[in-house]
């Protein structure tokens, strides 16, 4: 039983290509927010939906999208300036 568990797993697996790909649809998006079928609109090829789903879990895991009720947002932020604000900052 465990094996057609990780075998289900793998069958969505998604490429490095689909993940770049999915991640410059959301990254270049005039929209503040973009839904999935936007993505899956703007994606240069089809993606199952499963595996669409499994790439942004990793994004969002990864600390590079954030998923809201209006849509999904790109968060990433690699501007030097920016990331020696925040580390030279005060927490409240």
């Amino acid at each position: 039983m465990e094996e057609t568990v990780a075998v289900k797993r793998l069958e969505h697996s998604p490429t490095l290509n689909t993940v770049l790909m999915v991640e410059s649809v959301i990254k270049n998006s005039k929209e503040s927010a973009i839904s999935i079928a936007e993505i899956k609109r703007k994606l240069p090829k089809q993606i199952n939906h499963n595996t669409l789903k499994v790439i942004l879990q990793y994004l969002e895991g990864s600390g590079k999208i954030y998923i809201s009720i209006k849509g999904i947002t790109w968060i990433h932020n690699t501007n030097p300036y920016l990331k020696k604000a925040i580390d030279g900052g005060l927490e409240l």
